[in-house]
């Protein structure tokens, strides 16, 4: 999972501020790199490193990215990936210049890596299927052999990349001196808006993986990208739509609703806070047809992606909700740490309890998603030292079971605790006295009912239903070696080895 941002200004002021802005914004999607692209006058200024947006980037930095058009990304690593190489943007100097970040996951990176080097005659130089769907853009646009395109060429050449990848894609690009561009994947698995600011000297244009990047920067939402369709806007603010798929089919990734974005954003028309309000609800429902004989005296969200739900949910089962947790705000999401060593020392940095609110009382913890089982097994031992008398556990979202193949690196099959157990195994691996799912029709409902032109979401890790139809056992196999906790260990030594070297000046 990660975050993207592309600015197009017709002030011919330089946009990289507003760009920096926007990450900072969107830096809950990915906190191992960032990066920045701008073009003016037909030349590219890059600074891009691992790290968070305010370590990557310094003012002397920003000064330096001159023009009135850019790109910006923060990553969040998939697949055990942490090489500083592999942050983007990423470019390439043919055709025309090209400039790319993308959010998602290519699953016939394989195939198309070998296309690319004996028909295209095109060199991939990293592990990243971002360098694959640029370059795959790249080698489609330069068969036109223009020395100037058009909107229609970058139509065209969308549409051909559509029929060669596979897989999982929302992404934002500036070809030099011509303009930005964007597209989703045809299910529209990423999430992708446009929208707008209109000031006395002209307009900016933005496309962001999240409303909120929009809002936070005084612009108006115009609409989300549909699934398979490309948008344009050339230097002088002109812009230019076109669905680039025979067949797209609405199937956002439903995970975006239950943790990536941000409350406060909307996605495909629909709000994360109210998906997040229903979501409470109808665990709320659950519970008191489960539990009727259980007495809960109060709720208590895990910070802060459950708080909402468990709001909700308190509201619903008429309880005292309260905040028993408090976050440490500079410690990263554990859900993307590498390794399971290094999660669980990590939780206890980054909450502590409130001995008051736990003492000798009946305790519901609220979670968003239990995954590995890690966090909730560190959590729920916390709440006991702190007094409690009963610490029951309720995942606002359903048993995670699969491996997610579009995005997210949730982690290998093995190492999800849903995978074969059961709940009440998995209540007595994370020691609670009690554990509820939520329903994965309830889930569904949650997010429907706020556009309820969309029929099918992206559920893989909780159903193993892969919508793009292309994953089979030998996929699974292949990506289970590279995200078991031992091979993002590895990787994270060896990138931080990597990065150490390269910093030296």
């Amino acid at each position: 999972m990660c975050g993207i941002v592309g600015i197009l200004s017709t002030t011919k002021k330089n946009t990289a501020v507003y760009i920096y802005d926007a990450l900072t914004i969107l830096q809950h999607r990915g906190q191992d790199a960032a990066g920045i692209v701008t073009s003016n006058k037909g030349h590219f200024y890059m600074h891009k490193s691992n790290g968070l947006v305010r370590n990557v980037f310094r003012t002397r930095h920003i000064t330096q990215l001159l023009g009135s058009m850019g790109i910006g990304h923060v990553r969040y690593p998939t697949s055990g990936s942490y090489s500083c190489a592999e942050a983007q943007p990423l470019y390439v100097n043919s055709p025309y210049g090209i400039a790319f970040a993308h959010n998602g996951n290519i699953t016939n990176t394989k195939k198309i890596k070998k296309e690319l080097f004996k028909q295209d005659l095109r060199h991939i130089n990293t592990d990243s299927d971002s360098e694959i769907l640029l370059n795959t853009f790249a080698s489609e646009l330069s068969k036109f052999k223009k020395y100037q395109i058009d909107e229609k060429d970058v139509f065209d050449a969308i549409y051909r990349l559509n029929k060669r990848i596979t897989g999982a894609y929302a992404t934002v690009g500036i070809i030099s001196d011509y303009g930005m561009f964007g597209f989703r994947d045809p299910f529209g698995i990423r999430p992708l808006i446009l929208g707008k600011r209109t000031t006395e000297g002209g307009t900016k244009y933005m496309l962001a993986s999240e409303s909120v990047a929009l809002t936070a920067l005084g612009y108006e939402i115009t609409r989300d990208i549909m699934p398979g369709e490309a948008i344009i806007i050339d230097k002088k603010g002109n812009i230019f739509s076109r669905q680039c798929c025979d067949n797209p089919k609405y199937s956002p990734c439903i995970f975006e609703f239950v943790y990536f974005a941000r409350p406060d954003s909307v996605i495909d028309n629909i709000s994360v806070y109210k998906t997040r309000l229903r979501m409470g609800e109808y665990l709320a429902k659950k519970i008191k047809k489960e539990w009727k004989n259980e007495k809960i005296d109060v709720v208590m969200p895990i910070p802060e992606t459950s708080r909402t739900s468990a709001l909700q949910l308190a509201n619903e089962l008429g309880i005292k909700y309260r905040e028993g947790f408090i976050k440490n705000r500079y410690i990263a999401r554990t859900f993307i740490m590498p390794g399971q060593k290094q999660r669980k020392e990590t939780v206890r940095q980054k909450l502590s309890a409130i001995s008051i609110e736990f003492n000798n009382k009946n305790v519901l913890l609220v979670d968003d998603s239990i995954v590995r089982g890690t966090t909730s097994k560190e959590i729920v031992q916390m709440a006991r030292n702190a007094g409690a008398n009963k610490v029951f556990f309720a995942s606002a979202s359903p048993p995670v079971r699969y491996p997610n193949v579009y995005g997210i690196d949730m982690a290998s099959s093995k190492e999800l605790i849903a995978n074969k157990n059961k709940n009440g195994d998995i209540c007595k691996s994370i020691g609670s006295d009690k554990l509820i799912y939520q329903n994965l029709d309830d889930l569904i409902s949650s997010a429907q009912q706020g556009n309820k032109a969309i029929y099918n979401f992206d559920c893989s890790c909780f159903d193993g239903e892969y919508v793009t139809k292309d994953i089979d056992a030998d996929y699974l196999a292949q990506i289970e070696t590279k995200r078991s906790d031992d091979a993002k260990e590895n990787s994270y030594i060896n990138a931080s080895s990597e990065l150490t070297y390269n910093s030296v000046e």
